[in-house]
């Protein structure tokens, strides 16, 4: 499945290239992306110097050090496996709501071409858990995590225990998300099946 969306996303990429030169693209991080980055960035004949990156959440005050941090997951796995140039990391561990801000005021410049997202275990996307803010125009959040939220990252193994999970994160919201002009969710492993099943079968709630 990762490498059929890293296709699709890498078809899509050349194509927008072609046509615009330049795209603006969020990307997720998370277990759930890490095959798909895997197959995207190996993919070939994408022009990654036209590619402007923002990032979709991060938790507040945990250093980029940590394994767990989304900025050195992406750099890791995404910035520079491509060599992308132009890129917007959130930093959570200072003001996290200047830093909220100031992501909001680069991403709102321009429409999102492209968009790579999941679904987390309890139905969120980015870090907006349920009940979230289907209302606000502001691109950026500050939100507090769900103990199912935090339950998640421990059994991805990010963290030790619920508690070394930080409790609140940086996230896009869900209307800055869905103003991407096209967008890939991808979302492998059981452990998700009824999110997917909900999500696309259920009652808006």
């Amino acid at each position: 499945m990762s490498g059929a969306a890293a296709q699709q996303a890498a078809e899509t990429l050349r194509d927008l290239i072609r046509a615009n030169r330049d795209v603006r693209l969020i990307a997720a991080a998370g277990a759930s992306q890490i095959d798909f980055l895997a197959a995207l960035t190996a993919a070939p004949d994408i022009d990654w110097s036209c590619v402007e990156l923002f990032h979709l959440d991060e938790y507040v005050g945990l250093p980029i050090g940590h394994p767990a941090s989304f900025r050195r997951y992406l750099l890791e796995r995404l910035i520079r496996p491509t060599g992308m140039s132009a890129y917007h990391l959130l930093d959570g561990e200072g003001d996290a709501r200047q830093a909220a801000d100031d992501a909001g005021r680069a991403i709102a410049s321009e429409p999102i071409d492209l968009a790579f997202v999941g679904i987390g275990e309890n139905g969120h996307l980015a870090f907006n858990d349920p009940p979230a803010d289907f209302l606000t125009e502001q691109p950026y959040l500050v939100v507090t995590l769900d103990d199912a939220c935090r339950r998640q990252q421990v059994g991805e193994g990010w963290f030790a225990s619920v508690e070394d999970v930080p409790a609140q994160a940086i996230s896009m919201s869900v209307r800055q998300i869905l103003r991407s002009r096209t967008i890939l969710c991808i979302v492998p492993d059981t452990r998700k099946a009824l999110a997917v099943h909900t999500c696309l079968e259920g009652a808006v709630s």
